[in-house]
């Protein structure tokens, strides 16, 4: 006992500078938390997706003429599936900490040899997983139902993992806001899906108003979709350059605030 206790110091690590073993159990756990239910995690984000497609195309279609030089429903479909990328990862992570909270399982995470960047990195990575699980799925079911291609592979898996890391960090913030699921619904109906629609998913913002157009492009997902979007068509209503600068700020600005709202204990200690 007495060479233990000179060897190691009471609340120091043992694990050296980063606990890979923890962080990667930690992230492991959460990826199977999604794949035991796939039916409602990969499978349902898809079904919903096609049934935009399906009645969009069904409504106004064949009415609807090129938007950046391609027919509607081939600018339409990268829209659908970055839009479900946005908002599952932003699901997933805020749901383990919601669900965390509730349950009593987030003293795991506090009482576990794991630091604040270890915890809030390995879960925002898992809601990364899911939705590139989703993109993949999604991308290869809709190129079998109509005309898709990708122009650019490097900028599809950039825009990918930029924005699910993004709103990864994001489901963090405000599970660990949440107090209970009607204020996560809150975010979700008053945030998240206003935010989705209104970055260009259905339309291309040059139909908007000057001023709605300055707006659109103050919004991230609008530079998510269109960089998705220009990944596949090879066209984009923004500025891809700015898309990436902007994207790249703010996922190390989201992380950074919530690396530091973790580690204070935010609505987690008492």
């Amino acid at each position: 006992m007495v060479e233990i206790t000179k060897k190691y110091k009471i609340g120091s690590r043992r694990f050296g500078l980063i606990n890979w073993v923890g962080a990667w159990t930690l992230y492991k756990k959460e990826v199977l938390r999604f794949l035991i239910v796939w039916i409602q995690t990969i499978f349902s984000p898809l079904i919903s997706s096609l049934l935009f497609l399906l009645v969009l195309s069904l409504a106004i279609g064949a009415d609807r003429g090129d938007i950046l030089g391609v027919p509607f429903i081939t600018f339409l479909a990268p829209g659908l599936i970055s839009m479900q990328v946005i908002q599952q990862s932003f699901s997933h992570s805020s749901s383990s900490f919601m669900i965390g909270k509730i349950q009593g399982n987030i003293l795991d995470l506090l009482y576990a040899p794991l630091s604040a960047a270890e915890v809030t990195v390995s879960i925002s990575l898992a809601a990364v997983t899911r939705s590139v699980m989703i993109a993949a799925v999604s991308i290869i079911v809709f190129k079998l139902i109509i005309k898709i291609e990708i122009t650019n592979y490097l900028l599809l898996v950039i825009f990918t993992l930029l924005s699910s890391f993004i709103l990864g960090n994001i489901g963090i913030i405000a599970g660990l806001w949440a107090e209970k699921f009607d204020h996560m619904a809150t975010v979700t109906n008053f945030v998240i899906v206003p935010l989705s629609f209104l970055s260009g998913t259905f339309y291309s913002i040059d139909r908007l108003p000057e001023f709605l157009q300055i707006v659109s492009k103050a919004n991230p997902f609008f530079y998510m979709i269109d960089g998705f979007r220009y990944s596949f068509i090879g066209q984009a209503d923004g500025s891809i350059t700015v898309g990436l600068v902007y994207l790249t700020i703010l996922s190390l600005v989201s992380w950074f605030l919530t690396y530091l709202l973790y580690k204070n204990g935010y609505k987690i200690k008492s």
